[in-house]
């Protein structure tokens, strides 16, 4: 079972998010926060497995929120869900500690899918905005090509789907493996190619040509 608190400064939008988590049988909503300040007292407090945040809160905004919530080291994951998509937005959660970036848009499924990913230590980034932190990324490095990544056919195939911006478990069904497999060829690929993380993995599959721009998968044997 996945706990989880809801932090939103509007009522309709919370009690909204708790209908929908509570419609699966899995995630269990134990507290929810209307400021900043009063969700890092709810986690602290209810100690969740994963802490929904929105960004845009009054007196401690979700940005602070989340940054003080790492830093008590609570066993709990910092989930953002909001309508801001900007980049500086993105970067500063991220940089607060944030394990994923959802937007509000987002599906029932898509919502349910990232609680559960982040919970078990998987990374989420809504693929908009992670295609356009990759083209950022790209644009800083300049328009270099990659001369490929060392891979396996397997470790080929988990890395053309993370670059397309799935996660671990949606990896794993895709492949019929199992998560914590996943998760382990996920390692292997970053230890390999000497990345540092699921970014740069993007990054590294878009230059060498493992996935096209617009996050369309290169053909086997690409890169």
């Amino acid at each position: 079972m996945t706990t989880v608190v809801v932090v939103d400064d509007e009522e309709l939008v919370r009690d909204g998010l708790v209908a929908v988590l509570g419609a699966a049988p899995d995630l269990v909503v134990v507290g929810t926060a209307a400021d900043g300040a009063a969700a890092v007292a709810v986690t602290l407090r209810e100690r969740p497995d994963v802490v929904l945040m929105d960004l845009r809160l009054p007196q401690v905004d979700g940005v602070e929120a989340t940054r003080r919530i790492v830093a008590a080291r609570v066993p709990s994951t910092v989930l953002v869900l909001t309508t801001m998509e900007t980049d500086e937005a993105v970067t500063a959660a991220l940089r607060a500690g944030a394990s994923g970036f959802l937007l509000k848009s987002s599906s029932r499924e898509r919502l349910h899918a990232s609680v559960r990913a982040v919970a078990v230590g998987d990374f989420v980034l809504a693929p908009s905005i992670l295609r356009r932190l990759v083209d950022e990324r790209l644009a800083v490095g300049g328009a270099r090509r990659s001369p490929g990544m060392r891979l396996t056919d397997r470790q080929r195939d988990v890395a053309r789907l993370v670059a397309a911006g799935l996660t671990n478990a949606e990896v794993a069904e895709r492949l019929s493996l199992s998560t914590a497999t996943v998760k382990g060829y996920v390692s292997d690929v970053l230890t390999a190619n000497g990345l540092r993380d699921r970014t740069q993995l993007v990054v590294r599959a878009y230059e060498s040509g493992l996935v096209r721009p617009g996050g369309a998968v290169g053909p086997p044997g690409t890169g």
